[in-house]
C-alpha cells in the first residue's frame, strides 16, 4: 500500500496504528497538494508575465511590492510543496533530530512569514497612498520601499534560524497528518510564542488597522459623493467588495494555522489528522487567492494580461490566434500598446498606487 514511502515505524502500538491510518490517506493528500501547487504556480506565473512590465495606473513602488508578493506566493508552489512531498517519500519516520526535516521546516516557516510580512507592507503602502497622497512621494520613496521589501525577506530567516539546527532550541518532526516538517512547538513554548508575537500579530495588526481606516475613508467619501451625485446611490459599495474579502481571506487562511500552533505549544497535543492537514496547508491557498484579490480584480491588469496572452499565442500558435480572430498586424499591436500607455499616464496622474484603486473602483465595476 505504501510502496512509494520509506516506512520504518516503531514505538507504542497506539502511535503506530494512528500513523498507519494517516499514511493510508497519503495518496489523497498528495493529490490535493499537487493540484493546489499547480494552481498557485500557474496563477503567479501569469501575474509575473504581466507585472514584469508597466501596468496602467500602477506606480513603480506598487509594482515593487506586488512583485515581492508574487515571489513569496510562488515560493509556496516551487519550494514549500516540492520539498515536503520529497520528504514524505524519503522520510523513514524515525524519532530524533533530522537534518533534512529541520532545513525543510526552516524553509516552510520562512516562506510563510515572508508572505505575511509582504501582505502587511502592501497594506501600509496602500494606506499612505490613499490617506496621505500629497506626502506619498516623500514618505514612500524608492529607497524606503526597497528597504521594507528587504526587511520582509531577510528578517524572517534571521528570526527562524534556530529552527534549522538539529539539537537546537526547538525540535522538528515530520507530520504524517499534514505531510509537512513542523517544529514541535511544545518543546520551546517561549520561542514558539515569540514567533507569533514577531510575525503573525504585528502583521495582522497592521493589515487590520490600515484596511479598516481605508474602509472608513471610502465610506466617508461615498457619503460626500451622494450629496452631489444621485447616481452614486446606484453604485455598489466598492470598499466592502474589495477590502472585506481581502481581510476575510487573510484571517481565514492564517488564523487557524496560528491557533493550531499556539494550541500545540501550550498543550503539547496535536489537532485531529484532517484538521491539521487543512490548517497547515490553508495558508498556501492564500498564494492563489492573492492572485485574484490583488491582481485579477483590477481592470488594468486584466487588459494588460489579455494583450500579453494575445502576443504569446500569436508567437507560439498563429493558427489558434487566427481562429480567435487575433491579428498579427504590427499596427494593431502598436495601437493596443499606445492605448495601454495612454491609460498608464492618465491613471498614474489620478492615483499614487495601483493598490488604492478601491477609491475609484466603482467605474471599473461598472465596466466588468
Amino acid at each position: 500500500m505504501f510502496s512509494g514511502l520509506n516506512v520504518s515505524i516503531h514505538g507504542d502500538s497506539n502511535t503506530d496504528s494512528q500513523r498507519l491510518v494517516e499514511l493510508a490517506h497519503w495518496p489523497i493528500k498528495v493529490s490535493i497538494i499537487i493540484v493546489l501547487g499547480a494552481m498557485i504556480t500557474l496563477g503567479n506565473v501569469a501575474v509575473l508575465m504581466v507585472i514584469s512590465s508597466s501596468v496602467s495606473g500602477w506606480s513603480r513602488n506598487s509594482r515593487y511590492f506586488l512583485l515581492s508578493l508574487t515571489g513569496a506566493d510562488s515560493a509556496f508552489g516551487i519550494v514549500v510543496m516540492p520539498l515536503n512531498l520529497w520528504v514524505s517519500l524519503v522520510k523513514d519516520y524515525r524519532q530524533g533530530p533530522d537534518v533534512l526535516c529541520h532545513v525543510v521546516a526552516f524553509c516552510n516557516a520562512t516562506v510563510y512569514s515572508t508572505c505575511m510580512y509582504t501582505l502587511a507592507m502592501i497594506s501600509l503602502e496602500r494606506y499612505i497612498a490613499v490617506l496621505y497622497p500629497l506626502k506619498y512621494s516623500s514618505l514612500m520613496t524608492r529607497k524606503r520601499s526597497l528597504m521594507l521589501i528587504a526587511f520582509s525577506w531577510f528578517f524572517p530567516p534571521f528570526l527562524l534560524l534556530p529552527v534549522s539546527f538539529p539539537g537546537g532550541i526547538i525540535e522538528v518532526h515530520f507530520s504524517t497528518a499534514s505531510l509537512v516538517c513542523n517544529p514541535t512547538y511544545s518543546t520551546n513554548v517561549g520561542y514558539s510564542m515569540s514567533l507569533t508575537c514577531f510575525i503573525f500579530f504585528p502583521c495582522s495588526i497592521i493589515m487590520t488597522y490600515t484596511n479598516l481606516h481605508l474602509w472608513c475613508a471610502a465610506k466617508r467619501q461615498r457619503k460626500k459623493l451622494r450629496k452631489y451625485d444621485q447616481n452614486c446611490r446606484k453604485r455598489s459599495d466598492v470598499a466592502s467588495r474589495v477590502l472585506v474579502p481581502v481581510m476575510a481571506v487573510y484571517y481565514t487562511c492564517w488564523a487557524p494555522c496560528m491557533a493550531a500552533m499556539i494550541y500545540n505549544a501550550v498543550s503539547g497535543n496535536s489537532v485531529p489528522e484532517w484538521l491539521e492537514f487543512v490548517v497547515v496547508w490553508l495558508p498556501t491557498s492564500n498564494g492563489f487567492l492573492n492572485c485574484i484579490f490583488y491582481f485579477w480584480i483590477n481592470r488594468s491588469f486584466r487588459r494588460k494580461f489579455h494583450l500579453v496572452f494575445q502576443q504569446l499565442i500569436l508567437a507560439l500558435c498563429p493558427s489558434l490566434a487566427k481562429a480567435f480572430g487575433w491579428s498579427a498586424d504590427p499596427q494593431t499591436l502598436f495601437v493596443s500598446g499606445i492605448w495601454d500607455n495612454n491609460n498608464s499616464v492618465y491613471e498614474r496622474s489620478s492615483s499614487m498606487s495601483s493598490t488604492c484603486t478601491m477609491m475609484t473602483l466603482a467605474e471599473d465595476v461598472g465596466h466588468t
